[in-house]
């Protein structure tokens, strides 16, 4: 019984265009807009007592969210 052994090596495909250019932007944008929404939310009804806990808490758990959701973009 006789086996072929044969190296078959494909080609490996190029992402499409829609995922190479358009779904990084889009990906940055909503980053970039969620993280300085939540960002100024944090700060807007800022009594005086809170001091800067509030906003380094809320802009490191946003950075922490748009990590987890498109960190594999």
């Amino acid at each position: 019984k006789e086996v072929l052994d044969m190296d078959i090596q494909s080609k490996p495909s190029q992402p499409h265009w829609y995922e190479r250019c358009v779904q990084p932007c889009v990906a940055e944008l909503l980053g970039s807009a969620l993280f300085i929404f939540i960002g100024c939310l944090s700060v807007v009804e800022d009594t005086g007592d809170t001091g800067r806990l509030q906003p380094a808490l809320a802009h490191g758990l946003a950075l922490g969210l748009t990590i987890a959701v498109l960190g594999d973009i």
